[in-house]
């Protein structure tokens, strides 16, 4: 939920109001005040939203689809649930195949967000060449295309390739974050990165209630995702309208970068994690950070990924220890998250949203110290008040740490650099979530929930100690 969720924001390191051009096409020449970046903030946060409600129907469904196509007799679920299967006994996964699935539907999350660390750098430095608002509506097509699969899909083949198209095209969040680093406050940036975090936890509090609902009242001969998939179609083409219309450019011709060519061959460098971590993307252009900027800015890549590794380790096993504990059914489930969402959001538009630019950092290191008793409550938690504690820690920091960072991060480079720049911070972001997961369920099932969250809660003093290396905060070289 935290990339979800949540995920972005920023403070101030230099940025110009560019010269008002006049022009028939206004959507495409975009120059921004304070002013009007406050308006274009509810824009991007109901796109967003829109996005995101389609993007989470297909959650609590997935375990039942997973079991639709291994009734099915469906040769190529088989051929690849062999391959899980000898995984799951690999690191010691109870011999039951409703463990079994959840795995199976880890791995299949995995390869989605493999996808989008990927794609993501690619997205952003097209973006960055032709502008946010027509790159933007290409993913939406890109997405489109992807539910348009799922929705005729008989098999499981074509529902794995809706799956890929979506991790593709899924390209929207780091173009939303890079909109609101255009924008030339640092006070209005970090508004509109809690936007976009309060975005994330309505989106993932609100659609997976209804993608459960739509699924319980399928008629007969129809599969009984279809109602969902069609919605979810519904919601992106929806979007794309709205994007069109509404949706201003907020990145000038005059700013953006001079080559596509020399942007993709940067954004390739970010296929090697290696790269990623140095920001290589923006580093290579002579305008780019340098100095105690750079420096900056590599710290608080690693301190994103680390915690997003962390985190998305407890989001991914949290059902298994409410379920083995607790006995914990669907419904509860749901329960549970919609308790967790819900405190998100209003933290995140009551908190979040006003801290101040200059003050991200203490606030991220606060809320990455509360998950260390959070962590260590959940693990160890025997009652529902312990367990519901852990979880009121754990929504905390989820709605100030990735908003927070996204919103520091925006401050660093040129204006034709921000899509870039985003785009390199998501796609960490997606390398973490990407190997997280099956790492921390390796952990837990070997050695148990108490011992894996208990290693999570000491590993958080990482990202924290890192934090500190940082250098006092300057403007944009």
């Amino acid at each position: 939920m935290a990339e979800g969720a949540g995920p972005q924001r920023a403070e101030e390191h230099g940025g110009q109001r560019p010269p008002v051009r006049s022009s028939s096409r206004p959507r495409e020449e975009g120059s921004l005040s304070s002013s009007s970046g406050g308006r274009l903030i509810p824009v991007v946060f109901l796109a967003l939203l829109i996005d995101l409600l389609g993007f989470t129907l297909i959650l609590p469904l997935l375990p039942s689809i997973l079991d639709h196509f291994g009734q099915s007799d469906d040769r190529f679920y088989a051929a690849l649930q062999r391959g899980v299967d000898w995984f799951a006994a690999a690191i010691g996964v109870p011999a039951e195949r409703k463990y079994n699935g959840v795995l199976f539907g880890g791995l299949i999350g995995s390869i989605f967000s493999i996808l989008q660390f990927l794609s993501s750098p690619l997205t952003g430095a097209a973006s960055d060449s032709y502008g946010r608002r027509p790159i933007m509506l290409l993913t939406l097509v890109g997405l489109i295309a992807s539910y348009a699969l799922w929705a005729v899909s008989r098999s499981f083949g074509g529902f794995l390739l809706s799956r890929v198209v979506g991790g593709l095209s899924k390209g929207n969040v780091s173009l939303s974050a890079a909109i609101v680093a255009d924008l030339p406050s640092p006070k209005v940036r970090s508004r509109g990165m809690a936007m976009i975090g309060i975005a994330f936890s309505l989106g993932f509090t609100v659609g997976p209630m209804i993608g459960a609902y739509l699924s319980a009242g399928t008629g007969k001969g129809a599969p009984f995702y279809l109602p969902a998939a069609l919605l979810a179609l519904g919601f992106a083409v929806s979007d794309l309208l709205f994007i069109y219309h509404l949706l201003p450019e907020t990145l000038p011709e005059e700013k953006r970068a001079p080559s596509v060519k020399s942007g993709f061959q940067a954004a390739a460098d970010l296929l090697s994690p290696f790269s990623l971590f140095q920001f290589s993307a923006v580093t290579r252009e002579p305008d780019g950070p340098r100095g105690q900027n750079l420096g900056n800015l590599k710290v608080l890549g690693a301190v994103y990924f680390l915690y997003l590794f962390l985190f998305s380790g407890l989001e991914y096993t949290l059902t298994f220890v409410t379920h083995q504990r607790f006995q914990f059914s669907s419904m509860q489930q749901g329960k549970m998250f919609f308790f967790i969402g819900i405190t998100m959001a209003a933290i995140q538009g009551g908190y979040t949203r006003r801290i101040e630019p200059g003050a991200e950092i203490r606030a991220v290191r606060r809320a990455i110290l509360l998950l260390v008793p959070a962590f260590l409550l959940i693990g160890w938690a025997r009652s529902l008040p312990g367990l519901a504690a852990g979880l009121l820690l754990y929504s905390f920091a989820a709605a100030v740490v990735v908003p927070s960072l996204s919103a520091v991060v925006s401050g660093y480079g040129s204006a034709g650099q921000k899509g870039r720049i985003m785009g390199t911070l998501r796609s960490l972001g997606a390398l973490a979530r990407a190997v997280g997961p099956v790492l921390a369920a390796t952990a837990y099932w070997l050695a148990g929930a108490e011992a894996c969250y208990t290693l999570c809660a000491t590993l958080f003093l990482l990202p924290v100690l890192l934090l500190g290396r940082l250098r006092q905060e300057t403007k944009t070289d």
